[in-house]
């Protein structure tokens, strides 16, 4: 027989949302049981430099998800290194399938699975990461001061990251794959009135080249969708932003989601279209995206689950008075 493991909350993910919802519900003495998931800490454990934590001027994303493990743990949460494969909703207490074979058992659940950007898939794309190669302008255009950046994508992603950038860079090219955009006519209003920025029709990204003593972008290999010729350009920051997308694998099924994906909440809630279950972060969160904000969530979260065991737990009482 699988090993079972029980607990008032389990929190499934373990970036912001997910580790801010521990401290509160171990606080709250709900003596919760964080599952970290296929990447623990999130999609902060690729960034390097984090700028704009309140409270550090500058730390490094894997050292910060390093603390707020060690936070979450130091107040009684515990936290497991497992993947979470399946969980039945259709009854409480809710039975969670894991990897490991161990069954989770909870009465309330926190999914604070996040999100990942999509990539291109290149292998050089690869290489660079987190060294020139980013997907959030809001983290890491800062680090582009007086240098030539490129973009790729067409969405509303490409063009708001687009015009962010020229914050910082020197110039900004925007590399797209089709002559024309799929982002809101105000935003592109705005970028073609910019003159920071330069737009590639018809082009995509083949390759990303620079140093490898110190690991640094140079430049980008563009090709042309209708002839094959390559071009170089020159660059410093290379930013793909071809979209989002919410892991959601274990709940698209089950819970409301819009927005491509994103799991819907109710008004000024973290709480889901299934009562005791509750989703905070980038999971749900498809216009900030931001640690400060998920970690907002994860908050709230464990403060409702904490609400909805209390008043749970009370209902009997109150149909015997009854």
């Amino acid at each position: 027989m699988a090993e079972q493991k029980k607990t008032r909350v389990l929190i499934v993910g373990s970036g912001p949302a997910g580790y801010t919802a521990g401290v509160y519900a171990a606080r709250a003495m709900l003596e919760p049981v964080l599952v970290q998931g296929l990447e623990p800490g999130g999609q902060l454990t690729t960034t390097t430099e984090v700028e704009n934590w309140p409270g550090d001027t500058e730390v490094q994303g894997p050292e910060l998800m390093m603390r707020m493990e060690a936070h979450a743990k130091a107040v009684g949460c515990e936290v497991v290194h497992d993947i979470i494969s399946s969980v039945d909703f259709s009854k409480r207490p809710f039975v969670c399938q894991s990897d490991s074979g161990t069954e989770y058992i909870a009465d309330a659940l926190i999914l604070a699975t996040g999100a990942r950007a999509k990539w291109l898939g290149l292998e050089s794309e690869e290489k660079y990461k987190g060294f020139g190669v980013s997907a959030c302008a809001t983290c890491d255009g800062f680090f582009y001061r007086g240098e030539e950046i490129v973009v790729v994508g067409g969405g509303n992603t490409a063009v708001e990251e687009a015009l962010f950038l020229t914050n910082f860079a020197s110039k900004v090219t925007l590399v797209h794959r089709r002559d024309e955009l799929r982002a809101e006519k105000i935003l592109q209003d705005r970028l073609f009135k910019n003159p920071k920025i330069e737009t590639l029709w018809f082009h995509e990204v083949a390759e990303v080249y620079g140093n490898d003593t110190p690991l640094g972008v140079e430049g980008v290999k563009v090709k042309h969708t209708q002839t094959g010729e390559i071009t170089e350009i020159p660059c410093k920051g290379f930013f793909v932003a071809i979209g989002h997308a919410p892991a959601n694998e274990l709940v698209k099924d089950v819970l409301e989601t819009h927005m491509g994906g994103y799991v819907v909440t109710q008004p000024d809630s973290t709480a889901t279209s299934i009562p005791g279950v509750f989703a905070a972060g980038d999971l749900t969160d498809h216009k900030y995206r931001q640690a400060i904000t998920s970690a907002g969530m994860g908050c709230m979260a464990a403060l409702e689950a904490e609400r909805f065991l209390a008043e749970d737990e009370s209902a009997p009482e109150v149909q015997a008075a009854e």
